[in-house]
């Protein structure tokens, strides 16, 4: 229900009105009893810390642990704990950064593909045998990202990280000059295709990255293409692209990282 606020709101009186109802329907069902319990926390056998919540409130708290004590523990559970009377609500999040700049695809609610294309010779832009992609200085290309969903997704971001060797060309700018379309886009959404936008709502084409916004994502398969130019000679290793429930960023799934080479 939260979800579905557009701009942090709801779309009209009738909506506010419903929402209230339903919120209020949830806390009779769910928060009768005044809170009044002591919260802890063990992660295997150590004893990671407790907090004590006293009536009703906003307030939460936060235990942190250092990555090298989740990683000496790694086969243990996490074991979550409440005494008392009330309702106890939970987040489990972890923050971390990969060791190696050669990262695998993963999928934890979305999958996520990327792709590089020539635009105007196709031997512009090639892939050896290795998976590493070769790009001639000044071609332009054509980036095609691919996600998947099985379930509906909420305020998701896609997120591509540019090479250092690749610019964005940028419709919104006069001097960017037309932009090459894909022409198996008109094909891949049919007949109807001028009926249907595009499945985001918000788009941003930055220095060091493009993203792509939308509120509320059914499931399903969903494509997303920009050009760039190849402008800097040089070899790179290109992030992952990314796609995330922006408030729930647990559920994420990302592409494999890539080589590429401007030459």
């Amino acid at each position: 229900m939260l979800a579905h606020r557009k701009a942090g709101r709801w779309l009209n009186t009738q909506e506010n009105t419903f929402a209230l109802l339903a919120l209020d329907a949830y806390f009779q069902a769910y928060e009768k009893t005044t809170p009044d319990f002591v919260a802890r926390v063990w992660l295997g056998a150590d004893y990671a810390g407790d907090h004590t919540f006293k009536g009703r409130s906003t307030e939460s708290f936060q235990i942190p642990i250092a990555m090298k004590d989740v990683v000496t523990h790694d086969a243990s559970d996490l074991t979550i704990q409440k005494d008392g009377k009330g309702r106890l609500y939970y987040r489990v999040g972890m923050t971390y950064a990969p060791a190696s700049l050669q990262l695998a695809a993963a999928d934890y609610g979305f999958v996520v593909e990327r792709r590089y294309e020539a635009v105007d010779d196709p031997k512009d832009v090639t892939r050896d045998a290795q998976g590493t992609w070769h790009v001639k200085a000044g071609a332009r290309v054509r980036v095609k990202l691919s996600m998947v969903n099985e379930n509906r997704r909420y305020h998701v971001a896609l997120v591509d990280p540019l090479p250092a060797g690749l610019e964005a060309m940028n419709p919104a700018l006069a001097v960017t000059g037309p932009i090459p379309t894909d022409p198996t886009e008109q094909k891949k959404r049919g007949a109807y295709w001028w009926w249907y936008g595009p499945w985001y709502e918000h788009q941003n084409l930055r220095d060091e990255r493009v993203e792509a916004f939308a509120a509320q994502l059914w499931e399903g398969v969903h494509a997303y293409t920009y050009v760039a130019r190849a402008t800097t000679p040089g070899s790179y290793i290109v992030p992952p692209t990314k796609a995330e429930e922006m408030y729930m960023p647990e559920t994420f799934g990302r592409s494999a990282s890539d080589r590429l080479i401007v030459e």
